[in-house]
């Protein structure tokens, strides 16, 4: 017997199908001409894929808590006066929140938000994503630029960005 596979759907105009799996949902996007059953052999032919990316969100969305919310809040003030010194690069005000979209934001006045799901990583990685908005308040954008300077204040920032993959 084939297992079936759950998904939301939302047809717009679009090109091409994607596939996205999102806090242990699956959602898909289709161009408004395809029809139901090449839709469904599309969804067939990535069944291994949807089921491995499954599996990977299922396990994230179950990793604990490293940290107590004051012990978090400690390390993401500490880390980021320690970054701060070290870089030059000032905001105006630092606010832990929870982001459903970002594991940080910079916005142009200059206030940086911190994800508190970062308090399931390591503090290399929150500290990652302190210097991440931080060079956001001199280059706010991904240019070579930025990534040079995040690179010049973490020269293994693309090790460390690799543990919000597993």
């Amino acid at each position: 017997m084939k297992e079936e596979i759950q998904y939301e759907i939302t047809y717009s105009k679009i090109k091409n199908v994607y596939i996205q799996i999102k806090e242990g949902k699956i959602i898909i996007k289709a161009p408004k001409r395809i029809s139901k059953k090449e839709l469904e052999k599309i969804i067939e032919n990535k069944s291994e894929w949807i089921k491995s990316s499954l599996e990977k969100s299922k396990q994230k969305q179950e990793k604990s808590e490293k940290y107590t919310k004051e012990q978090f809040k400690e390390i993401v003030e500490k880390q980021a006066n320690e970054l701060i010194k070290e870089t030059g690069l000032v905001p105006n005000k630092i606010r832990i929140k929870d982001i459903k979209y970002a594991w940080g934001t910079c916005s142009a006045n200059k206030n940086i938000t911190i994800n508190y799901k970062l308090i399931k990583y390591s503090e290399q990685a929150i500290k990652y994503v302190i210097l991440h908005e931080l060079c956001h308040l001199k280059y706010m954008n991904h240019s070579k630029e930025f990534w040079g300077l995040v690179e010049r204040y973490m020269q293994n920032y693309k090790e460390i960005k690799r543990e919000f993959k597993e």
